[in-house]
Parts: C-alpha cells; structure tokens; sequence
C-alpha cells in the first residue's frame, strides 16, 4: 500500500508524536512567522511590503532580494494561507526580476537591489521551480484572477520555458534535456545536489503542459537517483555543486559540504512524506544525522565530502541545525528524534546571516508539524 500524503491526504506530525501538544506547536508557527513576516521582531524581521503594494523578502547576509528568497517567501505564505503576503511577493517578482529581453528572456533575474534594479541578468533555477510549485498551490488554494494572479498560467509559462529556452538558439534550458537533470544555472552542465526537487517534479508531471509531464516524471526518477549518487557513502554529505556523476565540482571552490548542501535532507524528508517512493534515499538522512551527532552546532565547519574539517566555521549553523532536524519527518529513530526535539526548542537566528538560516528552519518547522502540504486543485 502507498502511504505517502500524496496518496492518503494525511501528513506525519512529529512533533506532536514526540509529546509536544499542539496547541504550543501552532503557537510557535504562528508566532514564527510573524517574527520572520511582520515588525513584530525587527531584528528577526525579513519581509518588507513597500508602498506601492508590493513586497520583497531580504538576504539580510548580502543585503539584497533573491529569487531564492522569494520564491521561499511565496511557498511560506500559500502554506500559513496568506494570499496578501502571496500576491505583495509574486508582484515584486515579476516587477522587478523577470527579464524580458536578452539571452535569459522569460527567467528571472537571480539578485536585485532594494529598490528593484537587477544586480544580475542572469537566473538560478531554484528559484524558477519553487516559484512554479508555490503559483499551483496558489491556484488550487486561492483561485486564479486576472494577470499575473493567473497562477496556473504563471506556473506553466515558467516550466515550459525552462525546457525550451535551449531549443530556438537564444539561451540554455534550466534542465539537461537528455539526463533530465536540472542544472547549477542554464549554461553549465553540472548541477547543484540541493536544487533537486523529485517531490515537486512529480506534480508538474500531473499540472504542467501536457507535452511536458512526461519530462518531469522522468525527472522525479532521475533525482531521486542523482542525490543518492552525490552524496558521499559514508557521511552521507553532499557537495554544492557536483558533475552529472555526482563527484564533486569544486569549480570556484563548491565542491563541499557548505550552505546550498544542507537543504538536501530536508528535500529527501519531504519526497519521502509526500511520495513514499522506495527510490527516495532516506538512508543519506541516517548518515548525515550519525555524522553530526556528536559535533556541537557552535563547531559546525565546512567539510569536504568525506567528512574531513576545514577551519572556515559553517554559515549558517542553525540552518544545517534545522535541516537535520527535518529529516526526523522521514526518520523514526531515537536519535531522529533527539534532533527534532532539540529542534523545537532552538530560537531563530539573529544577526546579519539569519535569512537563510531562519527560512530553513521555517520549512523544517512546518514540515516537523505536518503543515508543509500539498494541494491540489479544487476539482480533485
């Protein structure tokens, strides 16, 4: 029997079946999101609506706006159901970062300004998947309206350029066409092991264009195969960036264990809650956890994917923190859960770096409690 939420409309609460009641953990989502979200908590605060109806979501580490930021900050709002903060976001995005000429027409821009001036013309696909998928959800939990609230129509205008931009001479797809996977930015061949989404793939085979789901089915299987693969057999770490073997790509010095490495158990976590696919390798999870289980978060470094130290110190150690946490979702062992309870109890990050960690953190909350979720359209 398939048990994956996908098929049953029902969703793991770890939390709550660690002892945890629920009523304390829909206070912390609340009162999480509304630190990261409103001016509750200026010095955890990192969504910012302007005057003219929009809003944008800060790196405060680089002091920019990302589409990685953004398309996080959309997927946060349709799951806590806040279509306002939705549409200020997608509004901002498609403002100020969708390129309508050059080489990357039809991407978006990866960094902008606070004011909206691109820093970059060129795009990263984490960005463009999580904004398809966040645009679904919305269409099938707010309803589409008038452009560009037309959420569906956002969501597979996004995906079908994403495999055709290569195909008329006038840019690069964000996907290899022939190995299906999905690539650091369009015009390399190497890819980013945490940018894989199997779970995310598997719809679009059910909600993108009809000629092509059978791309993003295939892509779920290729995935899923491709971070077993990148990641190591031992430690269980993953490299930032890594060839289409999955060995390392240290081009520009990311072929460790570092920031981008870490979303990698959260994205098996939520595959295998979802999907329950035998292909999902839960294993790396137990790696990763039995790798940090005796490394205080204050030691956490950047390591080579063999699991040897460097002395630069990790980032963003609540975000690798939470991370491993998350994959308690996936993982009922005693030591699974001595994450997930120690988890609950960490406070966000301060600081100028808290962006990244505290979005990790947000996700693996949500997940944690059973409310990162799917939904389909409202005809099904």
């Amino acid at each position: 029997m398939t048990t994956g939420a996908y098929y049953t409309d029902r969703y793991t609460n770890r939390l709550l079946d660690l002892g945890i009641t629920q009523a304390a953990i829909n206070e912390k989502i609340i009162d999480t999101w509304e630190r990261l979200f409103t001016d509750k908590d200026p010095d955890l605060q990192i969504y910012f609506e302007t005057a003219d109806g929009m809003g944008y979501v800060v790196d405060t580490g680089n002091n920019d706006v990302r589409t990685e930021g953004q398309s996080y900050g959309m997927m946060m709002a349709v799951q806590m159901n806040n279509q306002n903060v939705f549409d200020r976001i997608w509004h901002w995005t498609k403002t100020h970062m969708y390129m309508e000429q050059g080489i990357h027409a039809g991407y978006f821009a990866w960094s902008c300004q606070l004011n909206g001036t691109k820093n970059a013309y060129g795009p990263a696909p984490d960005g463009e998947e999580y904004f398809a998928m966040s645009l679904f959800f919305a269409s099938h939990r707010f309803g589409d309206r008038e452009a560009p609230f037309n959420y569906s129509e956002q969501a597979k205008a996004i995906l079908r350029r994403c495999l055709t931009k290569g195909t008329t001479n006038d840019g690069h797809t964000m996907w290899d066409l022939d190995n299906h996977l999905i690539k650091f930015v369009p015009e390399v061949d190497f890819s980013d092991p945490s940018y894989h989404l199997p779970h995310f793939y598997e719809l679009f085979g059910e909600w993108a264009n009809e000629e092509d789901r059978s791309f993003w089915k295939e892509a779920a299987k290729r995935s899923r195969e491709y971070i077993d693969l990148a990641a190591h057999p031992i430690t269980g770490l993953s490299p930032e960036y890594a060839f289409y073997d999955g060995t390392p790509n240290h081009i520009r010095g990311f072929g460790d264990f570092f920031s981008d490495s870490y979303r990698v158990s959260t994205n098996i976590a939520l595959d295998a809650e979802w999907f329950n696919d035998q292909k999902t390798p839960v294993e790396v999870i137990d790696r990763l956890q039995l790798f940090f289980k005796d490394i205080p978060m204050t030691d956490y470094r950047r390591y080579k994917v063999d699991g040897t130290p460097f002395e630069e110190p990790a980032l963003h150690p609540v975000g690798l923190f939470a991370t491993l946490a998350a994959g308690g979702l996936a993982r009922n062992t005693d030591l699974a859960n001595k994450y997930v309870t120690s988890f609950f109890e960490m406070p966000l990050r301060q600081g100028d770096r808290r962006y990244y960690d505290n979005c990790l953190y947000f996700f693996s909350l949500l997940a944690l409690a059973g409310q990162f979720n799917i939904y389909f359209p409202k005809n099904t």
